[in-house]
């Protein structure tokens, strides 16, 4: 299976997470490709307080570890705050199920941001935890 086609099957995943609990979402296309699209997922819920919606950047990994280069990233939140959508960062790794960050709650390693399986267990939340 490509890189691609599991990307599209994580984002699948989670599409359906908010749709089985009562949220609004849509996959934005060439999410991952084209150069203008700065996240996966657009999700919302009427009545949720703090914010209305959220845009959200997915990613999954075998490994202990996530990179993402510091221009997606500020692509994605100067996306988020021109759209008034709160920014979160999505990430499951393999048998922990998903865990979802704020972007500062990212490691700087220099030229890339990172979330590790570690950071994420510590300052990620669970679906019903992040989306109240």
């Amino acid at each position: 299976m490509s890189n691609k086609s599991k990307g599209s099957r994580v984002e699948r995943e989670l599409l359906k997470l908010f749709s089985d609990r009562g949220w609004m979402a849509a996959r934005v296309a060439g999410s991952g490709v084209n150069e203008n699209t700065f996240c996966d997922l657009i999700a919302g819920k009427k009545g949720v307080e703090e914010n209305k919606g959220y845009t959200i950047e997915i990613k999954s990994s075998k490994k202990n570890r996530i990179y993402i280069t510091k221009k997606q990233i500020e692509d994605f939140i100067v996306f988020s705050d021109i759209m008034g959508l709160k920014a979160v960062i999505a990430v499951r790794f393999n048998y922990e199920g998903w865990l979802f960050l704020e972007p500062r709650d990212l490691e700087d390693s220099g030229s890339n941001w990172v979330v590790s399986l570690d950071n994420a267990k510590k300052k990620g939340k669970r679906f019903s935890q992040f989306f109240q």
